[in-house]
């Protein structure tokens, strides 16, 4: 089964990665059961999250549907086995040289990949991503060889990569697109109409080779819920608390200019950003984060859900899509991970030095050089 246009992840509901409150364990089982009531299909998750715990929720919650019902998209990279989380960090990518040599790296994937599917209660992924790769995972043909394995023996259906966690990757990714697209079939970007930038230099290259898309952070931190304040004050580990101050304020000013679009479709704020990103080719689908957020006044997480279920079938048009990018341009907003001219040598897992293969890139796809 192949991905549909509403997804959930199972980082929604704060168990797994910290926004807004926390779900109690039932009622995060019964929000990803209410997903898939109200129509939602297909369902992401991460061997990392929880060490193992989100994976084997997810099949707890899903125990009670055929299993032929939903597309399962699994997500694998990190090195929880061997490795030592660094803080805030997080755990090396599984291509660390301190961790294993290249000759090694189809063996953990395989590894890896078999301890998720146990974890979900199932054989194969419909969709299997690269999570978080380092440059060696962008880079590596041992890397693709491997992932190319598992789908060679029915692990998964599909494979894909998913550039994070913060924005970038831009270049890479379409270095990767370019090198290894025979065997990707899916990415997965940051992309809302407050993000435009830099995930819409990513599609034309998509398009040309043949990778549909997966969107995530569609609700822009939680934003398009419509239950975000100007003012709103996190809690102390809420992972939105470190973006830069004002940002709430500043985003509910540029969705002012968008107002005569979403007024002209009759639109929620949530429909308005799924519809926004489904309105540019190749992106197919798109997986917002559900918060509980804290306050009386606060949407529940279920009516969230439910409303996610309801999106309608309406395609904006290409002078729509581009007067709301326009209106949410966010370029130069943000130090970008990747490659990067600040760079000299690769220092951590998300930021490495420029490449001159990846500069010809930015010229061939007329990306400025801002990179």
């Amino acid at each position: 089964m192949n991905l549909n246009r509403t997804a959930y992840g199972t980082w929604s509901g704060g168990r797994y990665m910290h926004f807004g409150e926390m779900l109690e364990e039932e009622r995060y089982l019964k929000c990803i059961r209410l997903a898939y009531e109200h129509g939602v299909r297909t369902f992401v998750t991460a061997d990392v999250y929880g060490q193992g715990k989100a994976d084997e929720a997810l099949a707890e919650a899903l125990s009670c549907y055929p299993r032929e019902s939903y597309c399962l998209v699994g997500t694998i990279g990190h090195d929880f086995y061997k490795g030592t989380r660094a803080g805030a960090g997080g755990y090396p990518r599984f291509t660390d040289p301190s961790l294993r040599k290249p000759a090694e790296y189809r063996d953990f994937l395989r590894m890896a990949c078999e301890k998720s599917l146990a974890s979900c209660q199932t054989d194969y992924f419909d969709l299997l991503l690269l999570h978080n790769p380092d440059e060696r995972g962008y880079t590596q043909e041992e890397v693709w060889k491997g992932m190319g394995a598992l789908k060679e023996e029915g692990m998964a259906q599909r494979l894909g990569i998913a550039p994070g966690p913060a924005n970038g990757f831009t270049l890479d990714l379409i270095h990767t697109f370019e090198r290894f697209g025979e065997v990707i079939d899916w990415a997965m970007i940051i992309l809302n109409p407050l993000e435009p930038w830099p995930g819409q230099f990513v599609l034309p290259a998509a398009r040309k080779h043949g990778i549909e898309i997966l969107t995530r952070v569609v609700d822009y931190g939680g934003l398009f819920h419509g239950d975000m304040n100007p003012g709103h004050e996190f809690k102390p580990g809420d992972h939105r608390a470190y973006r830069p101050e004002g940002w709430v304020e500043a985003g509910h000013e540029r969705i002012g200019k968008m107002e005569p679009i979403i007024g002209r479709h009759g639109l929620s704020l949530l429909h308005f950003a799924c519809l926004w990103n489904l309105s540019q080719e190749p992106v197919k689908s798109v997986v917002p984060t559900f918060i509980q957020e804290a306050g009386d006044g606060a949407k529940s997480i279920e009516e969230k859900i439910k409303e996610f279920g309801a999106l309608p079938e309406v395609g904006l048009s290409p002078e729509e899509v581009e007067e709301i990018r326009a209106a949410g341009d966010n370029t130069g907003c943000m130090l970008l991970k990747g490659a990067s001219r600040r760079h000299t040598r690769s220092e951590r897992p998300d930021e490495w030095p420029m490449r001159s293969e990846l500069l010809e890139l930015a010229e061939r796809y007329e990306l400025g050089a801002e990179w």
